[in-house]
C-alpha cells in the first residue's frame, strides 16, 4: 500500500492534507522520516505521525446504549435534522463507514449493534438467521397471560398477510413484560401488543442474539464488542 493511502485510511485526511503532511517530516516509515507519497508500506510497518503509532482502522463493532430522542440513521432528511444520530454519540474515525445492525425507533432505548462489517451485519438483520433480540416493554394497561400463548403461535398484524413468526413472552408484572422476537417489521413490537388491544408505552432493547446490553453503559454510552461477542453472532 502506498504510503498516502495508509495516511488517509488510519486518519481523517485526505489524499492532498496527506501528501502536504508529509512535506513537512513528521511521518516515519520502521523509524525513518520519509517524504515520498508512493513509499511502499506493508502490514509489517511502522507507521508513526509525530512520534505517534498508526494502524489501519480495519473492521469495527460496537454496542451503545442508545438513549431517547437519537435516530438509528446515517442518512439526512427531515428526521436527522430533528434528532441526532446515534452515529454521532460515537469518538472514532471514518464514522461515515459505519452502519447500524438492526434499528431503533427514536422513541426506544437500549442495545444498538453499529459496524463497518457488512456480513457481520447480515447474520444479525437476516430474518432466516434466526437471531434473536430481547425486548423490556412497559404496556399501558394490564396484559391477559394469555398473550404468552398468542405471541408463540404468531400475532396477525393490521396490514400483514402472515402472522408474525412465534415470539417468547415473559411476565414481569402485568404491564411490564419482557419479548423475544427473530425478525424486524416496521415497528413490530409495538404493532404486536396493539394486535391485542394494548399501548407500549416504554420499550427497551436488552439483548441482540447473545449479546446483552452491557449494564455499566449509561444512556449514549459505548464500547467495543469483546472477541467473545463478536463470535457468537
Amino acid at each position: 500500500m502506498r504510503l498516502d493511502k495508509f495516511l488517509c485510511e488510519s486518519t481523517e485526511l485526505t489524499r492532498s492534507e496527506a501528501k502536504r503532511l508529509l512535506k513537512t517530516e513528521l511521518v516515519s516509515v520502521d523509524g525513518a522520516i520519509v517524504k515520498n507519497p508512493a513509499q511502499k508500506v506493508s502490514s509489517d510497518s511502522e507507521v508513526r505521525l509525530d512520534g505517534e503509532p498508526l494502524s489501519l482502522v480495519g473492521f469495527r463493532y460496537i454496542m451503545l446504549n442508545k438513549p431517547l430522542d437519537t435516530i438509528c440513521s446515517t442518512l439526512a432528511g427531515t428526521r436527522a435534522e430533528m434528532y441526532p444520530s446515534v452515529i454521532d454519540l460515537l469518538d472514532v474515525i471514518k464514522s461515515d463507514r459505519l452502519r447500524i445492525a438492526g434499528r431503533l425507533d427514536v422513541d426506544t432505548t437500549g442495545l444498538v449493534l453499529i459496524t463497518d462489517d457488512g456480513q457481520w451485519s447480515h447474520r444479525i438483520t437476516s430474518p432466516a438467521k434466526e437471531c434473536g433480540k430481547r425486548y423490556r416493554v412497559e404496556l399501558d394497561s394490564p396484559l391477559d397471560p394469555s398473550a404468552v400463548e398468542q405471541f408463540a403461535q404468531g400475532v396477525q398484524l393490521k396490514g400483514e398477510k402472515k402472522l408474525t413468526r412465534p415470539a417468547q413472552l415473559e411476565f414481569i408484572s402485568d404491564q411490564e413484560v419482557l419479548l423475544t422476537i427473530h425478525e424486524g417489521k416496521y415497528h413490530q413490537v409495538k404493532r404486536m401488543f396493539a394486535a391485542l388491544g394494548n399501548h407500549v408505552t416504554a420499550l427497551h432493547r436488552e439483548q441482540v442474539g447473545s449479546i446483552t446490553l452491557d449494564r455499566s453503559l449509561d444512556a449514549g454510552g459505548w464500547r467495543y464488542l469483546t472477541e467473545e461477542e463478536i463470535n457468537s453472532v
